[in-house]
Order: structure tokens, then C-alpha cells, then sequence
């Protein structure tokens, strides 16, 4: 009874399994916005630019990619369920998304110590270093 119960636990929807990685980051950025609390149209809005810049997608893709990325990320229990995906992308491709959730995280015109630790925690899942991740970081302070 208790490997029934403790299967059941561990059995995994069908997008868990093979979530597309694109979703995986849009779900993580989407994640960074909601850290602290607020989801405001301009954080949508970063949303979308950082995919059309980090991926080689149209615009109705990324339209698509936001709005389950939202659905995701406000039934996720957890940051690894999107980040094992996002691994699956290229170094640069990752050290973007990073970028991209440091923009999300400024774009309210406030870096919060939640939202600071939301992108090291992240960060360290993708196997992205302290390097990286602060020349991330300046990247997109100067964009601002």
C-alpha cells in the first residue's frame, strides 16, 4: 500500500515529462515577476521581448509561451520543475534567460533581496556560475 500511495506521488503529468524548454523559461521568468508578490502588464510585456531576443521564435510563439507559462507558474510548487528543461538549452541560451530575470526583476523599478535569491537559486540549478550571473546582472542594469 504505501509504493501504491508513493507512486501515485511520484507520477508525472505528460508536460512535466517533456516540457518544451522554451515554456520551461517563459514559466521561470514568469516566476521571477510573481516573486515578489506583483504581476504588472510591464512584466508581461519584458516577458515577451526576452523570448523574441533569447529564441528564434515569432510573435504569436511567444504570445502562446507567456500565457502558459503564467498558468504554470502560479500551479508550480517548484523552480526545478522548470529548470531541468531549461538545462536542456545551450550555456549562452541559459546565461540569457538569466539576463532575462534579472530585467524581469528590475523592470518594476525595484531589485528585492526575494527576488536577488529567486535568480541565485536559478542560477544554480541551471549550473550557471557566480560569474556569469553577475555579468548577467550588469547586462541588465545597463539596459535600464
Amino acid at each position: 500500500m504505501i509504493k501504491s500511495l508513493r507512486d501515485l506521488f511520484r507520477q508525472k503529468t505528460p508536460a512535466e515529462k517533456d516540457m518544451d524548454p522554451h515554456l520551461a523559461a517563459a514559466a521561470l521568468l514568469v516566476e521571477a515577476a510573481l516573486v515578489d508578490g506583483v504581476y504588472v502588464n510591464i512584466e508581461s510585456d519584458m516577458i515577451a521581448e526576452i523570448l523574441l531576443e533569447a529564441f528564434p521564435l515569432d510573435a504569436d510563439r511567444v504570445d502562446e509561451l507567456v500565457a502558459e507559462g503564467e498558468s504554470l507558474a502560479e500551479e508550480a510548487v517548484d523552480t526545478f520543475q522548470f529548470t531541468r528543461h531549461v538545462k536542456k538549452l545551450p550555456m549562452d541560451q541559459r546565461i540569457s534567460i538569466v539576463e532575462g530575470l534579472y530585467r524581469v526583476a528590475l523592470s518594476d523599478g525595484e531589485r528585492s533581496d526575494v527576488e536577488s535569491a529567486f535568480i541565485r537559486h536559478v542560477c544554480s540549478l541551471l549550473y550557471v556560475d557566480d560569474i556569469a550571473r553577475a555579468q548577467a546582472r550588469q547586462r541588465a542594469e545597463a539596459r535600464d
